[in-house]
């Protein structure tokens, strides 16, 4: 299994923190958030390389990243640039990840992360998970606030299966909602391209999990304990008071 974390955006809503640092080098404490990501990551036996997708503006940070902390981490680490250079050129979540598989010829599982993503669950629970159905499975939160759920996704699950999702809902059913952790299967990486070639969203990997939940099964797994999505200045103050 290969490990992805997307981390190409501009994190627009976060300036002026992110005009010269990309989002998932912020840091939270004594650590930048990425590294969070990683060490839990790295608790997985089943993960052999992990790839870091990023932009043409922030490809230096992370390569500098990456030659001050490489040493700490266990699994492989590549760093991979999307040549865009501005968010009105981004490729989006799934742009990137069909850009990592294609760059890399991957042809086996894929753990896909957003990179402004901050948890503190053990994720060997949703691999073994994985494991037992080989099909694809998104990770499932209770964020617990109407609004919050409002910039992400809500979903509804029936029989441990997704029924139904949708990106940013304006009227929320629930607080029951996709964080951006996402577990493909070596068939899904075919149906990828293929959604590439429609002419549906590229933005953020929950649109892939509605697409698939319309064609066939999508597991939920339910995961528990704290997670934040840092994606403004208010919930990243929030985040650094209570890490």
């Amino acid at each position: 299994m290969k490990a992805i974390i997307l981390a190409a955006g501009y994190a627009t809503r976060l300036y002026p923190l992110t005009l010269d640092k990309p989002k998932a080098l912020l840091p939270v404490k004594d650590k930048p958030i990425i590294n969070y990501i990683i060490d839990k990551i790295s608790q997985i036996e089943d993960i052999d390389e992990i790839f870091i997708i990023t932009n043409d503006k922030f490809y230096m940070n992370f390569v500098w990243w990456l030659n001050q902390y490489e040493s700490k981490f266990n699994q492989k680490i590549e760093i991979i640039n999307d040549g865009t250079t501005s968010n009105e050129t981004r490729l989006g979540g799934i742009g990137d990840l069909n850009f990592v598989i294609e760059k890399e010829n991957i042809k086996d599982e894929i753990l896909v992360i957003s990179g402004d993503n901050l948890f503190d669950f053990n994720l060997q629970d949703m691999i073994d998970s994985f494991n037992q159905v080989k099909k694809t499975t998104a990770g499932i939160y209770d964020i617990k606030d109407v609004e919050e759920v409002k910039k992400m996704s809500v979903v509804e699950i029936k029989d441990g299966k997704i029924t139904f999702f949708e990106e940013k809902p304006s009227e929320p059913k629930s607080t029951i909602s996709s964080i951006g952790i996402y577990i493909f299967s070596k068939s899904d990486i075919e149906k990828i391209r293929e959604y590439m070639k429609t002419d549906k969203s590229k933005d953020g990997p929950g649109y892939l999990i509605k697409y698939f939940s319309e064609e066939g099964d999508v597991y939920a797994f339910i995961l528990e304990g704290r997670c934040f999505d840092i994606g403004s200045k208010e919930t990243y103050e929030k985040v650094n008071k209570e890490w």
